[in-house]
């Protein structure tokens, strides 16, 4: 039997609900199918966007219908409208494909190429790589992001900083509680530590500390 997600029992009977309404309840369907089956979603959503037929359906705009509706976040409907928008314009094959003699890329990393090719500043040969990488071979986004984010979208010696200082930050509360409870050093030892971790932490809260 199978087990349904609280998510998708919702949707189900709201597809239940609709059904004298044969869009709208393919609206849910498809949402149900989401993510197996991202493009057949985001094709109805730019249908459903540029005929505005969330009006008929109560709703004030199509991010109020999707994240009520369909439970979709409106960030997920931006990629999902905007991927789907790239691709029939700069990758129309991958639109027809079947997942199974050519692999579909997920959304995510479609956005991510489509992030890239729109900026000026990046390698085209970089850029290509990247394609070639999604379009081709069908990489996942976080595969793709490790490999290319920082040379396709370099961080500010500001915004490294702050990542830096985030991270520690995050490290640092994290052994400055495990020297208050651990055994595996000597006493001592943990608070001498403990005690550099905390210098540590008020630095990166500006105690004492001028960015560079």
């Amino acid at each position: 039997m199978t087990v349904r997600t609280k998510t998708d029992q919702i949707l189900a009977d709201q597809q239940e609900a609709h059904k004298g309404d044969p869009e709208r309840a393919d609206m849910i369907a498809r949402a149900r199918r989401f993510k197996s089956s991202w493009i057949d979603l985001a094709e109805a959503l730019v249908r459903v966007r540029s005929t505005a037929r969330w009006r008929d359906w109560g709703y004030d705009s199509l991010e109020a219908y999707a994240q009520k509706e369909l439970h979709l976040k409106q960030e997920t409907v931006e990629k999902l409208t905007g991927s789907y928008g790239f691709l029939k314009k700069r990758a129309p094959e991958v639109l027809s494909r079947d997942g199974l003699t050519a692999p579909i890329p997920t959304y995510q990393a479609i956005d991510f190429l489509a992030r890239a090719e729109s900026r000026p500043e990046a390698s085209r040969d970089v850029v290509e790589q990247i394609r070639r990488k999604v379009i081709d071979e069908g990489a996942g986004a976080a595969a793709v992001a490790r490999t290319y984010k920082d040379v396709v979208f370099p961080l500010s010696p500001a915004e490294k900083r702050d990542r830096d200082a985030a991270g520690l930050r995050n490290v640092g509360k994290r052994l400055h509680e495990l020297l208050e409870e651990t055994h595996a050093v000597p006493r001592r030892l943990a608070t001498e530590v403990a005690e550099a971790v905390s210098r540590l932490l008020e630095a990166l809260e500006g105690k004492g500390h001028e960015a560079a």
